[in-house]
């Protein structure tokens, strides 16, 4: 019996709707690309500014460093105080919410689009994502479609959590798992 092969040319996402228009979409690129995606940054309330511009629902004290890309800001959400390090990625074909004092370090992906590897057409797949309150992702760490990192959650460095992280654990690994509690001192 012969196996059925991946087909790219099958691949058809007309069904997803991001929420912009062509024009909005394409005006974000070229803000994302001056603003956001340079090594000679804008200053953070400049970035947050124009993210509440595009629809995105930003909090006081957010600190935005350079070259951070986000898909869809109008899918956006960021608590107060949160930091966002250098190169992170918001891949957000779905909703992703930031709580209150959360710390994306640098180079870490929060991708809420996948392709069905077990369909031949590889379709897109979507999922949320949310970080509650106090959470921290490591450096190079990734968060997958669907994911929740409960309060103060930690992702350490280049790990990769696909499934919930419960409230004050440590992670580890790919995929994530639990490692210890994680014990916040005044």
């Amino acid at each position: 019996m012969e196996k059925i092969k991946t087909d790219l040319s099958k691949f058809d996402n007309s069904w997803y709707q991001h929420g912009g228009s062509t024009i909005k979409l394409a005006l974000w690129h070229v803000v994302s690309a001056i603003f956001f995606l340079n090594h000679l940054s804008a200053i953070s309330s400049v970035k947050v500014s124009l993210l509440r511009m595009f629809g995105a629902k930003v909090g006081k004290g957010v600190v935005i460093k350079q070259c951070v890309r986000i898909k869809y800001p109008w899918l956006l959400e960021i608590g107060d105080h949160v930091w966002i390090g250098e190169c992170c990625w918001i891949e957000n074909h779905a909703p992703v919410k930031i709580g209150n004092h959360a710390c994306i370090s640098q180079d870490a992906m929060l991708l809420c689009g996948n392709h069905n590897y077990k369909k031949s057409g590889f379709d897109l797949i979507t999922g949320k994502i949310t970080l509650e309150e106090g959470v921290w992702i490591g450096a190079k760490s990734t968060v997958t479609p669907g994911v929740t990192c409960k309060s103060h959650s930690v992702l350490s460095v280049n790990s990769v959590a696909s499934s919930n992280l419960e409230p004050y654990g440590i992670y580890r690994g790919n995929p994530a798992i639990f490692q210890k509690e994680r014990v916040i001192k005044e």
